[in-house]
């Protein structure tokens, strides 16, 4: 129950993120993203992703276009503004370094794991 918890923040916390990744490529249909998103193993509904896409948009770094469907009405596809462009650089580095703090913790940890003794004192 607890791991379960936590593992729900934790898709929640990079959510926002990998949307902005995935709008980053250009111009996207909501749909589209939630099937990227399903295919990368992040389940994602609708009710989840088209408050994001507002909040995101209300914040400057998403704009929209509305496109002429063939099979029915407009669709409205979204794009990343210069401040979203600005905005996933930021989430870039700040990925990098979470990447590195995990990899070093569990590096270490598998270290002491594995009886291999680490020595923290300078030669």
């Amino acid at each position: 129950m607890i791991a379960e918890n936590t593992q729900t923040q934790m898709r929640k916390g990079i959510l926002e993120y990998c949307v902005l990744l995935i709008i980053s490529r250009g111009q996207i249909y909501a749909s589209d993203i939630i099937a990227e998103l399903k295919s990368a193993r992040l389940l994602v509904v609708e009710g989840t992703l088209y408050p994001l896409l507002t909040r995101l948009k209300n914040n400057g770094l998403l704009s929209y276009n509305w496109i002429e469907s063939t099979s029915g009405p407009p669709r409205k596809y979204y794009v990343l503004t210069e401040e979203g462009r600005s905005m996933l650089n930021q989430l870039d580095g700040t990925w990098q370094e979470l990447a590195y703090a995990i990899n070093t913790s569990k590096k270490v940890a598998d270290d002491q794991s594995n009886n291999n003794p680490i020595n923290l004192t300078k030669s």
